[in-house]
């Protein structure tokens, strides 16, 4: 994250800086407690959004939806996704953007809830970029999974290791993890793997 990127972003809105909600962006990825939801995270999403931003509908929206998507990130609460859908909504109407801008955006970032199939093709492609940490190296897989084990410390290990067996499991029966057609079938396959290797640890059927 950094403000000439969100500076250039403002700018293809047809918006001011905004610098004001660029630090307090700045400020929710910085939280304590926080070790995989971060500014890193935001920015590795953009990376990958550069390399498919051509196939997308509409980039911008897209864009905004990667920085606020995490924008409201507390472990143990299950309004998240809505409650950064909804600050990055009010920011679009605050600045001007159509109803049909802000009603796309707030969908595209309620598509990370990861609870339903995604309706369009960007979508699909934020979903899967925000997904992209499951089709990783084995080594960087384990890191993220530590990672948020770290942002659910306070939930007991036996609880934690059947929800999040749950989670992992769940991304294992979809016929593909991976929707948009943006990651080959090697990542599909490492992800999978990753997926699989994770679930076997917490269920301790790892040797």
């Amino acid at each position: 994250m950094n403000n000439e990127r969100w500076l250039t972003l403002m700018s293809e809105w047809g918006f001011g800086p905004n610098l004001d909600t660029f630090e307090s962006l700045r400020t929710a990825y910085s939280e304590k407690g926080r070790h995989y939801h971060t500014a890193q995270h935001i920015t590795a999403c953009l990376r990958h959004m550069d390399r498919c931003a051509k196939t997308l509908e509409h980039p911008r929206e897209v864009e905004l939806a990667l920085w606020f998507h995490d924008a409201v990130y507390k472990p143990l609460s299950s309004c998240n996704e809505r409650k950064s859908a909804d600050w990055a909504a009010a920011f679009l109407t605050l600045n001007g953007a159509s109803e049909s801008e802000v009603s796309r955006v707030h969908r595209l970032i309620m598509a990370t809830e990861h609870d339903a199939p995604t309706q369009t093709n960007d979508e699909s492609a934020l979903v899967d970029i925000d997904l992209s940490i499951l089709g990783t190296n084995a080594e960087t897989y384990e890191a993220f999974e530590s990672a948020v084990r770290k942002e659910y410390r306070l939930i007991p290990w036996m609880l934690y290791r059947r929800k999040r067996a749950e989670v992992l499991r769940g991304f294992l029966e979809r016929q593909k993890i991976y929707q948009s057609g943006f990651f080959s079938a090697d990542v599909e396959r490492q992800a999978k793997e990753n997926l699989s290797n994770a679930v076997r640890k917490l269920e301790g059927r790892l040797r």
